[in-house]
């Protein structure tokens, strides 16, 4: 199994594409990735909400937190983490920005 630093880093999307507070569904390996622009920096989670599947992309965004469209469970950009069900998280994932580009690394 290689380690995270060995996964390569995969162009997503132009920082553009993304406007600020606002997030889009990105595709790598044909698995759905969801990613955030906050102030500036960019997140990347997994799409689905782990409750019922909805896209996390198309929820709304709160400082460091995306709300699930469906039911608002939230889920920290940072490390996945659910707070109002705390048996629920989602993969985070390593972004930079290079030459205008958001990378993921996965």
């Amino acid at each position: 199994m290689s380690s995270e630093s060995e996964k390569p880093f995969h162009r997503v999307a132009a920082v553009s594409d993304v406007p600020l507070g606002s997030g889009i569904q990105v595709t790598i390996d044909d698995d759905d990735l969801a990613l955030f622009n906050v102030g500036g920096e960019f997140f990347a989670i997994d799409d689905l909400c782990p409750h019922r599947g909805a896209p996390l992309s198309e929820g709304f965004l709160e400082q460091d937190k995306v709300f699930c469209p469906l039911h608002c469970f939230d889920f920290n950009l940072k490390t996945g983490a659910c707070q109002v069900a705390s048996h629920l998280s989602v993969a985070t994932y390593t972004t930079k920005v290079e030459n205008g580009d958001v990378f993921i690394q996965y």
